[in-house]
């Protein structure tokens, strides 16, 4: 069974985009939490899908680098 994926708070996911954003880099962990919060739609503000958009994006476009 699958583990389960904590909703971070948002400062929480404020912290975890600009680390992203700052380094390049995106951990597939840190991905799936970003992802689970965007997709639970529960209490998610417009700032933090702005927040969550913005890696979403940044990974598309080849941006970003997977790390373990």
């Amino acid at each position: 069974m699958a583990g389960t994926v904590q909703r971070p708070s948002s400062p929480a996911i404020a912290q975890i985009v600009d680390r992203i954003l700052d380094t390049g880099q995106l951990s597939r962990w840190e991905y799936l939490q970003l992802v689970t919060t965007m997709l639970s739609d529960y209490k998610v503000t417009e700032e933090e899908r702005s927040y969550i958009n913005r890696v979403l994006d940044e990974r598309q476009m080849g941006r970003l680098q997977w790390i373990s």
